[in-house]
C-alpha cells in the first residue's frame, strides 16, 4: 500500500509529465502521448512512468525519443516541481500496454 505522501507526488508527476507530453504531442503530428499512471518509490528517489501512445504503430519510436530526451524531460519537470519537491525524481519511463491487451482479449472474444 502506497503511502498518502507518495499518491500525492505521483499525482503531481503525473499532471506536470502530461503537460511536457502535451508539447511533444504539437511535435508529432497526429501522435497522442499520455501518462496512465505514476509509482514512485518509497523514498520517493524513482518515478516509475508509464505511457500510452497512440497511433501504436509508432509506440517505438516515440519510445526511443522520449529515452533520448529524458534529461530534458526531467529538467522540465525539475522547473516546474521546484517548490513542491525538494529531490526531483529518476524518471523510468515504461510503455504501457492495458490498451493493446484490453484490444486482444475484444478480439479474441469476438472470434469465440
Amino acid at each position: 500500500m502506497e503511502a498518502t505522501r507518495q499518491q500525492k507526488i505521483a499525482r503531481l508527476i503525473q499532471k506536470d509529465l502530461s503537460d511536457i507530453f502535451l508539447q511533444y504531442t504539437r511535435r508529432f503530428h497526429g501522435v497522442l502521448i499520455s501518462v496512465s499512471e505514476v509509482r514512485i518509490s518509497p523514498d520517493l528517489s524513482i518515478a516509475h512512468v508509464y505511457l500510452s501512445i497512440f497511433p501504436t504503430d509508432r509506440q517505438t519510436e516515440i519510445m526511443q525519443v522520449v529515452e533520448e530526451e529524458h534529461g530534458k524531460i526531467r529538467g522540465e519537470m525539475g522547473n516546474l516541481e521546484r517548490h513542491q519537491l525538494r529531490i526531483i525524481p529518476e524518471l523510468n519511463f515504461h510503455l504501457d500496454e492495458t490498451m493493446d491487451k484490453m484490444e486482444r482479449i475484444d478480439n479474441l472474444l469476438k472470434q469465440g
